[in-house]
């Protein structure tokens, strides 16, 4: 059975530091390309960041320079560092595995992340 466990999330204030952690059983992590989306009340899901098995990362352009994506294999861990973070941040954040070339995709239950002040 696959999870991802998302942790992490929070209240924050503007300015701020989160970091997002995806805990992930029951697959092959190190060959599957992880990424975060979010989406916000009334939006569309949105990429956020990804990092492929290979360590290469694409980062959304409303985050590019406030957040790192980063990932442990032997963890079977990714990470979601945010910084500087503004109101306009505030989302459900979720966990996604993507192995290219299969229909193989799975998601976590969403961790909750709400700047203000």
């Amino acid at each position: 059975q696959v999870q991802l466990v998302e942790s992490g999330g929070g209240l924050v204030q503007p300015g701020g530091s989160l970091r997002l952690s995806c805990a992930a059983s029951g697959i092959h992590f190190s060959i599957y390309t992880m990424s975060w989306y979010r989406q916000a009340p009334g939006k569309q899901r949105e990429l956020v960041a990804a990092i492929t098995s290979g360590g290469s990362t694409n980062y959304a352009d409303s985050v590019k320079g406030r957040f790192i994506i980063s990932r442990d294999n032997a963890k079977n861990t990714v990470w979601l560092q945010m910084n500087s973070l503004k109101p306009e941040d505030t989302a459900v954040y979720y966990c996604n595995a993507h192995l290219a070339g299969t229909g193989w995709n799975y998601w976590g239950q969403g961790t909750q992340v709400t700047v203000s002040s």
